[in-house]
């Protein structure tokens, strides 16, 4: 490799922290850079990638730590025994991305270390509290309760270690260090399959040149039937074309083109049981027979020859458990694609509008039960919400990474977990529970109906998706506190700082429509910052504090106080 992808990298660094507008130092943008090429195929969010990110002290050599099941980002507040069944894959990522031109020893000694000590499933948290930071320690500590508790569904586990830099050749004795950290880590854990991947500036260049394909073909078994006047394709299609349709030229399915809200894959369900018994056993019956097909969404389609599908931008709305379990019969199979005559329904349909797009979705998923939190950004509410902060400069990301995609920057996008973390602490005066159910809170019912009723101002969620948005941007900035304080505690800083602004422990939605954002200024937050994480460390100062009741109660004590005053 010539220096000359070294200074290429830099430029790239260089003009994307600038296009992001954030305010990190070069070493950490590098390894939020890195971290977002690396995982680009999980079709992870900005804040999904940002959440991985360990920090800079006391991190044992893990940048970042991501853990997926079945190729879907664990979060820390998800009930994992229930949603997967059996024959599970588990991987867990750790990623160490330095900003110099070599690769040396010292990562990798850290990083053997600190797996020597928290890969043990009886590590005690507490036991090493203060070496190393809560990131890291609730990093682990997920990966242990999610293995342990998938233990009877027979999980496959995978460890990778990729080590980042803008380096040239790995040194004979670096490649020992991983190997000595590959024997480490497969003596505590004999069943894993450990990787250590070393990412250079040339490779790193390629991760981020790689382009998302959005004009894919199809082959079709025969000339599809088509509407007049719309552009709606009906085809049977092969299995061995559906299987080489869902998959890339590794034979990995690709992610992004399942609708990113209703693409939970549902394990081993009944349905999904009696369609794997279908793909082994049936051959006397056609495979569209017994299943319902699958729907694809397209900004565009045409069949130009007759006996193929050209489809645009491609969105499989309905038929997840299907292609998931045509995925993983040939995947575990690939002998059978070439003798394969059977064919499954396809429906491709080009949506006139926005609304017609998430009527659909809603009315094909009915197969298999879908969560409800999947299909709640399908309701018209989420639709004008988005219509009416696209004008407003910010970008409501209720088709996941749809905005991502459109390259809007980090700071500008709001996902649908944020906004809804914003509204509970707020509306509901609910901090905690924001901060302990960050991706489950809109399962509950009563709440969802109180925080998107029909009724409720738009502004309210514009104006506090900004001031959350605000108050994010501006504990960045701040380096006086780690970044796990500065999550523990940022959902109570906005209740704070909108209490102090309407003078009212119980802000309604009304009261939040009609409030005067420019009043929200660094003072403010500043000032709130420091009556929360006073408080916070008062308690404890960790996420379970954070997480718990005592931290809210208290800290509506002390507002009280100071917008009632006691003369």
């Amino acid at each position: 490799m010539s220096r000359n992808s070294q200074i290429l990298l830099e430029e790239i660094i260089k003009q994307e922290k600038e296009n992001f507008e954030v305010s990190m130092s070069i070493d950490d943008f590098f390894e939020f850079y890195s971290s977002s090429q690396i995982l680009k195929s999980y079709e992870l969010s900005y804040d999904e990638i940002e959440g991985g990110l360990i920090g800079n002290s006391h991190d044992g050599g893990a940048d970042a730590a991501y853990l997926f099941v079945n190729g879907d980002l664990v979060k820390e507040d998800e009930s994992i025994k229930e949603k997967y069944k059996k024959n599970v894959d588990v991987e867990f990522i750790i990623i160490q991305a330095k900003y110099s031109n070599s690769f040396s020893e010292e990562p990798l000694l850290k990083l053997a270390r600190l797996s020597k000590n928290l890969f043990n499933f009886d590590f005690n948290r507490d036991d090493f509290d203060g070496r190393y930071n809560e990131k890291v320690l609730r990093a682990f500590e997920l990966f242990k309760d999610t293995y342990i508790k998938l233990i009877t569904k027979k999980p496959k586990l995978k460890i990778i270690f990729y080590y980042v830099s803008k380096g040239m050749d790995v040194h004979p004795n670096v490649n020992r260090q991983a190997d000595d950290l590959k024997a480490d880590v497969q003596t505590i854990l004999p069943d894993a399959s450990v990787e250590i991947k070393f990412i250079n500036a040339e490779q790193l260049i390629k991760f981020s040149q790689a382009r998302v394909n959005d004009v894919y073909r199809m082959k079709i078994s025969e000339n599809p039937m088509s509407s007049t006047g719309q552009q709606v394709f009906i085809a049977l299609v092969n299995l061995s074309d559906y299987f080489d349709f869902i998959t890339d030229e590794d034979n990995k399915l690709i992610k992004y083109i399942f609708e990113s809200n209703v693409r939970d894959y549902q394990g081993k369900t009944n349905v999904n049981n009696e369609i794997q018994e279908t793909l082994e056993n049936g051959k006397k019956e056609e495979f569209w027979w017994l299943n319902n097909g699958v729907t694809i969404l397209s900004s565009n389609a045409s069949a130009p020859g007759g006996k193929e599908l050209v489809i645009h931008d491609p969105e499989i709305v309905n038929g997840l458990q299907t292609s998931s379990e045509i995925f993983r019969y040939y995947s575990n199979n690939p002998d059978k694609l070439k003798a394969e005559k059977r064919t499954i329904l396809v429906r491709v349909i080009v949506p006139e509008s926005e609304e017609t797009r998430d009527k659909i979705i809603r009315a094909t998923n009915s197969q298999t039960p879908i969560p409800k939190a999947s299909l709640r950004a399908t309701d018209p509410i989420h639709r004008q919400i988005e219509d009416y902060m696209r004008p407003r400069g910010l970008y409501y990301d209720r088709r996941k990474n749809f905005y991502k995609n459109e390259g809007k920057k980090p700071k500008e996008i709001i996902s649908v977990s944020f906004m809804a973390q914003c509204l509970m602490s707020v509306l509901l005066q609910k901090p905690d529970f924001a901060r302990a159910r960050p991706s489950t809170l809109l399962d509950d019912d009563e709440a969802y109906k109180k925080l998107y009723h029909k009724n409720n101002d738009l502004n309210t969620y514009y104006n506090l998706s900004y001031i959350g948005r605000k108050i994010e941007l501006y504990s960045k900035q701040d380096l006086i506190y780690t970044s796990s304080e500065h999550n523990d505690i940022l959902f109570y800083v906005l209740y704070a700082v909108c209490v102090i602004i309407t003078s009212n422990i119980y802000p309604s939605s009304k009261t939040m429509a009609g409030m005067d954002i420019s009043k929200i200024n660094d003072f403010l937050i500043r000032s709130s910052v420091d009556l929360v994480y006073d408080l916070y460390k008062t308690l404890g100062g960790n996420d379970k504090v954070a997480k718990g009741p005592k931290l809210s109660e208290l800290l509506k004590e002390k507002l009280r106080e100071r917008i009632n005053p006691v003369l």
